[in-house]
């Protein structure tokens, strides 16, 4: 077999073109997946619903987080959460870090100038404390999330007010009364 027959320019031609052509694809793919992804940032920007992506992970912490700044602080921590089931570990520190803020904000919302926390601020202060440790947990890389918990940890009281504590250990706010008695 002589190489001449291997390389003749008519096979080279049709080559040539099926590389163009597949090329061409993935360059008009790209471009439009571009020109989706642009259009989404621009949505998210501006606060509106995206249309392209509507349903991805990207879609959806944005819509919460767009909500907590916007301060609807209950639908933004409830979409947070139902983001925790699908999300990898480094997208759950991300969204663990926001649920923590919001907590936070809402804290320092009700404590005012006051340094002291009052029952109410220290339940939102301790939610948003063991939101930063998960956060820390899911990915310890994250130095805004160091830093607000760190502040956190000086704010809130060596003891916790009887009452506002973890939720895990209900001897402090019940005692000894007897559940389920009339």
């Amino acid at each position: 077999m002589k190489i001449q027959n291997i390389f003749s320019v008519k096979k080279i031609t049709y080559f040539s073109i099926i590389i163009l052509s597949i090329s061409s694809y993935f360059i008009l793919s790209s471009a439009l997946n571009l020109y989706q992804i642009t259009r989404f940032n621009e949505s998210v920007k501006k606060g509106e619903a995206p249309q392209f992506f509507s349903q991805s992970f990207e879609s959806r912490f944005s819509t919460a987080y767009w909500l907590a700044e916007n301060g609807i602080f209950k639908e933004s921590t409830t979409l947070f959460n139902n983001l925790l089931t699908e999300a990898s570990e480094e997208q759950k520190s991300a969204v663990q870090h926001n649920i923590g803020n919001i907590f936070f904000l809402r804290g320092l919302a009700i404590m005012g100038t006051s340094m002291d926390a009052r029952p109410e601020a220290e339940y939102l202060l301790r939610q948003a404390k063991k939101s930063y440790v998960q956060s820390i947990k899911a990915s310890n890389v994250h130095w805004d999330t160091k830093h607000n918990l760190d502040r956190l940890l000086t704010m809130l009281p060596s003891e916790p007010t009887p009452g506002v504590g973890d939720s895990d250990s209900p001897g402090l706010i019940m005692g000894n009364i007897p559940v389920g008695l009339p």
